[in-house]
């Protein structure tokens, strides 16, 4: 168990006023069984590339963290955490979330959906991004809002929630069985210091299109590049180290010029040039 699930499982393991599931069923369903998709839209055009721009910044490092691919990330799919009739009416599907320490399939097949009810380990972060219309992000209702769901049952150790329009997002740690927001440090950012990671507001270009975008950042206040930042980052390595070595062949050539001419002009004076002494010819 790695330091990220011991701490996921410290704060889930605590004392539940609410279960997972209502009364007991004579069957009780697995993730293939359980609706993948409700048949809504997605809200709006960013949601996905900004999931992306999540998923692309973080991989190395969930890499790092889990050498054993042993991890899970989620773009809009589904966690059970309730057994209900019908049974969507007992999911919540975030825009991203992180699990530690679990296997991305399940008997070989690709998961379908997340179900608490027979998976040990909760999310470790959970994201959502705020719509046009009202997702429910800060709703505190009893087993209808998404805040209520996420801090009484699911239970991330971290839940953010960005806006796009307004250029914010808002992290809360869970302490104690209760979320409490994170405080940003000096550039700004809300740390997340089990990952090594910072969550802030980056306004520039992704996907051709301009916006304050949720990007992440090191804990040096570096930011996470993206696979194409990535590749730009060394072409641009590359050609300045072309342009360097290209500098040190004129000046090689340069030297040889200069070193001829030199040459040609101590034979002119009748000096041989591969002389240590430089003895006059015929002398």
């Amino acid at each position: 168990m790695t330091e990220i699930t011991q701490i996921a499982h410290e704060e889930a393991n605590k004392p539940r006023t609410h279960p997972y599931s209502g009364p007991p069923f004579g069957h009780v369903p697995d993730h293939t069984e359980l609706p993948s998709e409700d048949g809504t839209f997605v809200k709006n055009f960013q949601e996905h590339p900004q999931s992306v721009l999540v998923t692309e910044s973080m991989w190395p490092v969930l890499q790092k963290l889990h050498p054993d691919g042993q991890f899970l990330i989620g773009q809009d799919s589904g966690i059970y955490w309730r057994l209900t009739d019908p049974y969507l009416a007992g999911a919540v599907s975030p825009d991203w979330f992180y699990i530690p320490d679990v296997a991305p399939t399940i008997d070989g097949q690709m998961r379908r959906s997340y179900v608490m009810w027979y998976e040990p380990v909760p999310p470790f972060i959970v994201m959502e991004f705020v719509s046009e219309t009202n997702g429910g992000e800060r709703d505190r209702t009893p087993y209808k809002g998404k805040f209520w769901i996420y801090e009484r049952v699911i239970r991330p150790v971290f839940y953010a929630i960005y806006e796009a329009d307004k250029g914010l997002v808002d992290l809360y740690h869970l302490t104690e069985g209760r979320f409490q927001p994170v405080r940003p440090n000096e550039r700004k950012h809300l740390p997340i210091p089990q990952l090594g990671i910072e969550l802030g507001i980056w306004r520039g270009e992704y996907k051709n299109v301009n916006l304050p975008w949720l990007r992440i950042w090191d804990a040096e206040g570096n930011l996470l590049p993206t696979p194409e930042e990535r590749a730009e980052h060394e072409a641009q390595r590359a050609n300045q180290e072309a342009q360097r070595a290209e500098h040190e062949t004129q000046r090689a050539n340069h030297e040889a010029d200069r070193s001829a001419r030199l040459a040609a002009k101590l034979r002119a004076l009748g000096i041989d040039p591969d002389t240590d002494d430089h003895e006059v010819a015929g002398a």
